[in-house]
């Protein structure tokens, strides 16, 4: 049988890369002779897939609740990929840049465009029953979303607004991150102390996040932006880029939750508390929280009016309503 040309060519490539590495091409060829066909279902791992979502109760609007969130994480984990993409590149340019920022807020769309799922794809009914057995756990538990935030900007940043002015990058990021905006929402406000939610999480967390912290360093998405030249940094498509992943992630990703907690969790004047005991009115609006990853590119305008605008409207509208 006659080889051809073409395929000649590729053995003696493939023979060439398989000698530099110390291996026998005849025992990689001997593989593929061995080796099964793939199939999606296979690659994708369909059955295992479809096999995760395990209901704690008998109510069929708990299969949306738990497939939902795990494909947000599953996104999540996406935007992450994107995101070690830009502080590990050696040579970023605002062009690298802004298609990684694109892709994330691409990502981002998706879920917030998706969020009605969760606001008005669930019984209300059947939610307020389901919940009471998931107790502690919380959305406010997912480690992807808060390495977003980490990988984002320095730690400095997300401190809680009410603190952030006495902290600067000479602290350390043990003390940081003891301060970071988030905790607050896992603390009871009655007694003041940690819930078990926020306890959990600390415990089985910290650690991974504090790798992460110090391991980005100088290194986090707006120091990348940051340490480029003048020029790039003035790129007005990095900036738009950079604005909307800002906006997607710390406003519009926020007022999807709010919209959910408003629709389950409050009637009749009565505020319901989330799964984990937090205080999600005021935990999640944006403009309590004032968490921007990127401050740079705003103005001091905006950064005071961040997400206020929403909040407003929505307490009005309750206001009338009362």
């Amino acid at each position: 049988m006659e080889i051809k040309p073409e395929i000649a060519e590729r053995i003696v490539k493939l023979e060439e890369k398989f000698r530099n590495s110390g291996q026998d091409m005849g025992s990689y060829l001997d593989g593929l002779l061995y080796d099964r066909y793939v199939s999606y279902w296979d690659y994708i791992s369909v059955d295992t897939l479809l096999s995760l979502q395990k209901t704690n109760t008998h109510f069929p609007d708990e299969t949306i609740f738990i497939t939902y969130h795990q494909i947000t994480e599953l996104y999540f984990k996406l935007i992450i990929h994107e995101q070690k993409q830009i502080i590990n590149s050696e040579t970023l340019t605002p062009s690298y840049f802004v298609e990684k920022l694109n892709r994330m807020n691409r990502y981002f769309r998706i879920l917030i465009d998706s969020f009605d799922v969760m606001i008005k794809g669930m019984e209300r009914e059947q939610f307020l029953k389901f919940r009471m057995a998931l107790l502690p756990a919380s959305g406010f538990q997912s480690a992807q979303f808060r390495m977003i935030e980490l990988y984002s900007t320095p730690l400095e940043n997300l401190v809680s607004a009410e603190t952030r002015a006495n902290f600067s990058n000479n602290n350390s990021a043990e003390e940081l991150f003891e301060n970071i905006y988030w905790k607050k929402g896992g603390i009871d406000l009655k007694t003041g102390e940690k819930t078990l939610t926020l306890k959990q999480f600390e415990e089985r967390y910290t650690p991974r996040f504090l790798r992460i912290a110090n391991g980005v360093y100088g290194k986090t998405i707006y120091q990348r932006y940051l340490s480029m030249h003048e020029e790039d940094r003035s790129n007005e498509d990095l900036i738009q880029a950079m604005r909307n992943f800002d906006v997607n992630v710390n406003i519009n990703w926020l007022l999807m939750h709010m919209g959910a907690a408003y629709r389950y969790l409050s009637k009749d004047k009565e505020t319901v508390k989330a799964t984990g005991g937090t205080n999600w009115k005021k935990f999640l609006p944006p403009s309590f929280q004032k968490i921007s990853f990127f401050p740079e590119i705003w103005s001091e305008e905006e950064l005071n009016d961040w997400g206020k605008q929403w909040v407003n409207h929505t307490f009005n509208t309750e206001k009338q309503k009362g």
